[in-house]
């Protein structure tokens, strides 16, 4: 079993700043792809950023140059540092650990942390 802590979220004005924290632990076996989703109120989760194994990142286009994730793979904690905030970043975040194995699709998430932009 994996669980996964975030920490991190709370109330920001706009052009303000904030920096998520997820840490794993449990039955991870290997470096996985780590990331941070996202979901308003009314709406679906959707990917936010994830560094794949060897590093590589994908960013929604809402967030790139504004968001950056980074992993420490000795400790399997992510992190999401997220700049120049705006009110539609507004919504709860959750840290994802994602993977395929053999042609199934495991996805382990946290509990989520609420990241509120005032205007």
């Amino acid at each position: 079993q994996v669980r996964l802590v975030e920490s991190g979220g709370g109330l920001v004005q706009a052009g303000g700043s904030l920096r998520l924290s997820c840490a794993a632990s449990g039955s991870i076996f290997g470096i996985k792809p780590m990331g941070w989703y996202r979901q308003a109120p009314g709406k679906g989760r959707e990917l936010v950023a994830v560094m794949a194994e060897d590093g590589s990142t994908t960013y929604a286009d809402s967030v790139k140059g504004r968001f950056t994730i980074s992993r420490d793979n000795a400790k399997n904690t992510v992190d999401l540092q997220m700049n120049s905030l705006k009110p539609e970043d507004t919504a709860v975040y959750y840290c994802n650990v994602g993977f395929w194995v053999g042609g199934a699709r495991y996805d382990y998430w946290g509990q989520g942390t609420q990241v509120t932009v005032s205007s």
